[in-house]
């Protein structure tokens, strides 16, 4: 893809996911259709399944030759990164969504051939969008984000964290090891939504962001917009993301990646 291609891309990328955000502002006071999935609270509305239907659309229409990845059930099964891939989470954060009208975020990122071109975050009740293209810098509306400071130290730190993982009963991790990291760092936030964590993360306004279960749609825009801004993100061992399964995800300050990783991180 040049240059011209992906700039041209970028830009009906952001068009449609800025409509898809006026349709969900205009319709947010409206009577919710509300359904579980993988557990209680697992969450899906109709408005979550009209707005990746939108974009599925949209994209095959315009570009019939890409894949749409989603988590809704209206992409492609997608079983390889080849080619163009639209991954996309129409509602990221739709528990937020369903109990605060506020606080979600319309995630796509376009990958080509497995390489991140195109991310876009767009927090829809505060209007404001963060997005990059590969190797131009990322932004948050029409003003450049700075690169992350050289030097960031832990004890100085705030990361957002799923709280429930410092019960001893967690899955995933040792709990031990995240009550450490907890006493280390300065402090923990809890937002409800990865794509609008790894946007502030690429923002600044928190150091990182460690979590054990996403999925590609929540966390493929916000790779491309992190990496803009000299962020690091591997899995919570320090493996390269795997963007078509389940993955764990360390996402922050490139200086706090390897020690996170070294003294606090031990996964069962």
């Amino acid at each position: 893809m040049d240059k011209l291609q992906r700039t041209n891309l970028y830009k009906q990328a952001k068009e449609w996911v800025l409509e898809a955000g006026q349709r969900i502002r205009e319709k947010i006071d409206d009577p919710r259709t509300i359904q579980t999935k993988s557990n209680a609270n697992d969450l899906v509305t109709e408005m979550d399944q009209q707005t990746e239907q939108f974009f599925a659309d949209k994209i095959r229409k315009q570009y019939p030759d890409h894949f749409v990845f989603g988590e809704e059930g209206f992409g492609d099964e997608i079983n390889s990164l080849e080619g163009t891939i639209w991954i996309i989470d129409p509602i990221d954060g739709t528990m937020n969504f369903v109990h605060q009208k506020r606080n979600f975020a319309i995630s796509v990122g376009v990958y080509v051939d497995g390489v991140g071109e195109i991310g876009l975050i767009y927090n829809v009740m505060e209007d404001t969008i963060y997005t990059a293209i590969r190797g131009e810098g990322a932004y948050k509306n029409h003003h450049r984000l700075p690169r992350l400071p050289e030097e960031k130290q832990l004890n100085q730190s705030i990361f957002a964290l799923n709280t429930t993982w410092m019960l001893p009963e967690n899955p995933y991790i040792s709990h031990e090891g995240v009550h450490d990291f907890v006493k280390t760092i300065r402090s923990t936030r809890t937002y409800g939504s990865a794509a609008l964590e790894f946007a502030f993360v690429a923002e600044g306004i928190i150091d990182g962001y460690l979590t054990m279960t996403l999925m590609p749609w929540d966390i493929a825009a916000g790779v491309v917009i992190l990496k803009e801004v000299g962020g690091s993100v591997t899995t919570a061992d320090g493996q390269n993301i795997d963007m078509l399964h389940q993955t764990t995800v360390l996402a922050c300050h490139p200086q706090l990646h390897s020690e996170v990783i070294k003294d606090f991180v031990d996964l069962k």
